[in-house]
């Protein structure tokens, strides 16, 4: 019997109304099959781990991450796959710093989570959760058929490390701007292999020393001096700078003396654009040309969420500063399009 793990870290997934108060509240998931009875008819071996006490997702950090990714690799013989609940407002970043704590993973890691309680009668927690299940459990001739981490959320299954979550009011709380989705799901399960990661030939590897010592700096028409300096003189070692379009900045004289400042200094500096869609292509306009030649690294067409946990990634595996700059523009686990 296909053996899953659902580790459940909180969110409105597993909320229940209290019949005394109305207020939403976790109920015990270690009885799942009571709540979503459905999951019988599966026909797959169920265990639970549930995070005690559970946490919003606004909590998450790389401590947790790391429990999670060591929880994987401590069961990864045991089962077939796995599902992660977790709340909807960070999903994108857990599921961007996994793919990346978890190198040459062969199983499906499925995050999903929900927009109503399970307890709604419009809930969409039921589907993502049954759905979840089978992704995670379908093979293709012995092997899995989704073999790297990703989510699960209104009928679409996407790379987890290429999805946003672009809206707090629909079901369809999430999107990949940039890759296209990996599955579908409708009468039937269509996966589409050609954009699904290949088996790895290496064994798991966990990976979950992360350096949190990093600031970012968003532009906006206007900004000031004092702004800039404050995060480009800060002590972080790496800054992802939100740009314009492909890729562009203000060319006056301060914000370009301030970066080279920063890069002087030993700072990684990476660019990636505050448009959902598209690519950074440095040097296209001349705006960019220069922080090209100053030694700005591209992040050409990753999420800000897959940035951010890949620059503390890499900062937290001892590498040289050349080798940082080097794998930031390159795609480790399928993050981005160079």
């Amino acid at each position: 019997m296909t053996k899953i793990l659902i580790i459940y870290t909180g969110g409105t997934i597993g909320m229940v109304n209290n019949p005394h108060t109305g207020a939403l509240i976790p109920f015990d998931f270690e009885q799942i099959q009571q709540n979503v009875p459905e999951l019988a008819r599966l026909n797959y071996d169920l265990d639970v781990y549930s995070f005690n006490p559970i946490l919003d997702s606004s909590n998450m950090d790389p401590q947790i991450w790391a429990k999670i990714a060591g929880l994987i690799n401590e069961r990864y013989e045991i089962y077939d796959g796995f599902v992660i609940l977790h709340g909807s407002d960070t999903m994108a970043y857990t599921a961007s710093a996994l793919s990346f704590m978890l190198k040459n993973l062969g199983k499906p890691v499925v995050l999903t989570g929900s927009q109503l309680p399970i307890g709604e009668i419009r809930t969409d927690a039921k589907e993502n959760l049954i759905t979840a299940l089978e992704i995670a459990a379908t093979k293709n001739n012995g092997q899995a058929m989704v073999p790297e981490v990703c989510i699960y959320f209104d009928y679409q299954l996407f790379r987890g490390n290429r999805s946003i979550k672009y809206n707090s009011e629909k079901f369809e709380a999430f999107r990949s701007p940039n890759y296209p989705k990996l599955a579908e799901a409708g009468v039937n399960l269509s996966f589409f292999n050609n954009y699904i990661s290949q088996q790895p030939v290496s064994a798991l590897r966990l990976e979950t020393n992360f350096n949190t010592n990093i600031s970012v700096l968003k532009l906006y028409p206007g900004i000031s001096e004092n702004a800039v300096k404050a995060i480009t003189r800060s002590s972080a070692e790496a800054i992802v700078m939100e740009t314009f379009g492909s890729g562009n900045t203000t060319t006056a004289a301060w914000f370009t003396d301030s970066l080279q400042e920063a890069v002087d200094a030993g700072k990684l500096i990476v660019d990636i654009s505050q448009c959902q869609g598209g690519s950074v292509e440095l040097g296209k306009y001349e705006t960019s040309k220069k922080l090209q030649q100053m030694g700005i690294v591209s992040g050409f067409d990753m999420t800000f969420e897959a940035t951010v946990t890949k620059m503390m990634y890499l900062l937290g595996q001892g590498l040289t500063y050349k080798e940082v700059s080097s794998l930031m523009e390159q795609s480790l686990r399928g993050e981005l399009t160079a």
